[in-house]
C-alpha cells in the first residue's frame, strides 16, 4: 500500500514538473517573438529613416511655414509701429517748445502752464460764449475764442481796458464817441493782461465765481494765481496753444 502511494506521488510530481517544465518553454517562446518582433520593427524604422522624416517634414512644413509668415508679418507690424513713435516723438520734441508756454482747452476751460513735457501747473479758466449780439444797423459780433498757435505779444501791468462799441450795447446803454472818458475802464482785466494779438487777451476778472464757464467775449479769463503764474512765466514770444 504503501509502495503505491509513493507511486502515485511520484506520478503527480513527475506530472507538476512537466507542466512547469512546458510553461517555461512556452513562456520563453512568447518573449522570444516579442523580442524578434521589436528587433524587426527596430530595424524597418531605421532603415527608413529618412523617407520617414522627409514624409513628416513634408506634411508639416505648410504648417511651420504659415506660422513662420505670421510671426514675420508680426514682427514687420511691430517694426513699423515702433518707428512710427519713434519719428512721432521727435517730432513732438522738435515741437514743443523750450521755454514755458501754455495750454488752454476752450472745450474743457481749462489752461495748462508747462515748460517742455512737465505741467508747472494748470487750473480753470473762462473762455468764449460764442454768443451772437446784433446791433440796430446790421452789425453783429460773436464773442468766440480763436484757436490755434499764438505768441505772446505784450504784457501789461494794470491795464485798462477801452470799451469797444459792443461792451455799450450788451448792456444797452448808448455808445459814446470814440474819444469818450467812459470807453476807459481801469478795473474789468485784473491785475495783468498778456496779448495774443488781433485784440485778443488773456487776463483777470471781477467775476471770479464765473471761472471754468464759457462766459467771455473772447479773451482768455483767469482767477488771480493762475494769472499771476501765467504772467511770471510767459516771456514775449512765448507760445499759446488755443484748442
Amino acid at each position: 500500500m504503501d509502495d503505491n502511494i509513493n507511486r502515485h506521488d511520484r506520478g503527480e510530481m513527475a506530472n507538476t514538473m512537466f507542466h512547469k517544465q512546458t510553461h517555461s518553454r512556452s513562456t520563453k517562446g512568447i518573449y522570444f517573438s516579442a523580442f524578434f518582433t521589436g528587433i524587426t520593427l527596430a530595424y524597418f524604422i531605421f532603415s527608413n529613416a529618412p523617407s520617414i522624416g522627409a514624409y513628416v517634414i513634408r506634411v508639416s512644413a505648410p504648417y511651420l511655414t504659415k506660422t513662420s509668415n505670421e510671426e514675420k508679418s508680426s514682427l514687420k507690424t511691430n517694426d513699423l509701429l515702433t518707428r512710427k513713435i519713434q519719428n512721432l516723438k521727435i517730432r513732438h520734441q522738435k515741437y514743443t517748445p523750450k521755454i514755458p508756454y501754455l495750454i488752454i482747452s476752450t472745450s474743457d476751460n481749462h489752461i495748462y502752464l508747462k515748460k517742455g513735457p512737465r505741467i508747472i501747473h494748470e487750473g480753470p479758466c473762462s473762455s468764449g460764449s460764442y454768443v451772437i449780439l446784433k446791433a440796430d444797423n446790421d452789425r453783429e459780433w460773436i464773442f468766440s475764442t480763436p484757436r490755434g498757435a499764438f505768441k505772446i505779444q505784450m504784457k501789461l501791468k494794470e491795464p485798462v481796458w477801452y470799451m469797444p462799441d459792443w461792451a455799450f450795447i450788451e448792456e444797452g446803454r448808448e455808445v459814446p464817441p470814440a474819444n469818450s472818458p467812459q470807453r476807459y475802464n481801469s478795473k474789468a482785466l485784473g491785475k495783468y493782461a498778456l496779448s495774443i494779438g488781433s485784440g485778443y487777451l488773456i487776463h483777470g476778472t471781477l467775476y471770479t465765481r464765473l471761472i471754468g464757464q464759457p462766459v467771455t467775449h473772447g479773451c482768455i479769463r483767469l482767477a488771480n494765481e493762475e494769472l499771476n503764474l501765467v504772467y511770471r512765466h510767459l516771456r514775449y514770444g512765448a507760445k499759446v496753444y488755443i484748442y
